[in-house]
């Protein structure tokens, strides 16, 4: 993906006021500094959506969004394009490439087969690309010497690393959508974060984001989940159990915990539908971390929402829900961490 450069004019080209870095509207007669470029950006993005190139198009209008005062007329209208885009994105089938036949067939399957392993392969890559960072690094070694201290090695190793996962795939999600965002810094009896330097522009976006985190989690507690049914072993299982835990506790739709992302494009009846799975969830697996999900649900499913809904955001909210409320009734009889 390209990268921009912002070329910041001195004074305004305006009024001649001089300007200070980083300002986006002129304080003398309040025109937009970055007009020039929001105008070449708007125009690469009208080709790049013309000649069907969906991601160039998000990435230019993205760019200029950061370019605009939060509440300039044009970052309304340059958010309902990207709302657009992005629906476009997640509705529009794979085709083929022109002159390709589609794979029937055996071939198809082993070439499915193929990209999935490429992907797996790329994901590996991509986990341990953020290890090559120095602040990661150390502040990895500090929050696995604390747990040490309190769990042994072993699990405090294991543990540091599932919540690795969970951030990198935020990580993950937000470069998809060509948002830079640092490498994870860890920080003894809090967890982790991501520094990000711009906000994912529409809730669609914003929601996958935040849901992407729990989700690579879910998959490291799947791995943890397999390993105990293999081995027997209770340092597995438990990994499984505690891992499980902690991405549920990030679904509660509060404050900057992943839940509260991931229902921003729902709309009332999605929110409902999710207290509902909460409700069943909790009756089958008994996991006290439903209450405050379930209870938080309640509150946003009876207040008004604008939001048209978004059934991919649901679908994959209700599936987290589910399939960790089943990993954390995993329990390790005589195990205690």
């Amino acid at each position: 993906m390209n990268t921009f450069v912002r070329d910041q004019p001195d004074r305004c080209r305006n009024c001649g006021t001089e300007l200070p870095p980083h300002l986006l509207r002129c304080p003398g007669c309040q025109a937009l500094v970055n007009a020039a470029q929001l105008q070449r950006l708007a125009q690469e993005a009208s080709a790049a959506d013309t000649a069907g190139d969906v991601p160039r198009a998000v990435e230019r209008w993205q760019t200029a969004l950061s370019l605009l005062p939060g509440d300039a007329p044009q970052a309304a209208t340059i958010r309902n394009r990207l709302e657009d885009l992005d629906r476009r994105l997640r509705t529009s089938p794979a085709l083929p490439a022109q002159g390709e036949k589609p794979k029937h067939g055996s071939r198809g399957w082993l070439g499915g087969i193929g990209a999935a392993i490429l992907l797996a392969l790329g994901k590996i890559k991509f986990l341990l690309l953020g290890l090559t960072k120095l602040s990661t690094l150390f502040s990895m070694i500090a929050f696995f010497g604390v747990y040490w201290s309190i769990w042994g090695w072993k699990f405090a190793l294991g543990f540091v690393l599932t919540i690795y996962i969970h951030e990198m795939g935020h990580v993950f999600a937000l470069r998809h959508y060509g948002i830079h965002a640092s490498a994870p810094m860890f920080i003894p009896g809090v967890g982790a974060f991501v520094r990000l330097h711009s906000y994912p522009p529409t809730p669609a976006q914003d929601a996958r984001v935040g849901l992407a985190g729990p989700l690579w989690g879910t998959g490291a507690a799947i791995i943890c989940w397999l390993a105990f049914q293999v081995t027997h072993e209770s340092y597995w299982g438990a990994l499984a159990h505690v891992t499980a835990v902690i991405n549920l506790f990030n679904l509660i739709p509060v404050w900057q915990l992943d839940g509260a992302r991931g229902i921003r494009p729902l709309n009332q009846w999605q929110r409902i539908g999710l207290l509902a799975a909460v409700v069943g969830a909790y009756f089958v697996f008994r996991e006290g971390v439903l209450l405050p999900v379930g209870v938080l649900l309640a509150y946003h499913s009876f207040r008004k929402t604008d939001e048209q809904g978004d059934w991919a955001a649901f679908q994959l909210f209700a599936a987290l829900l589910l399939v960790l409320a089943l990993l954390s009734s995993v329990r390790v009889p005589g195990l205690t961490i």
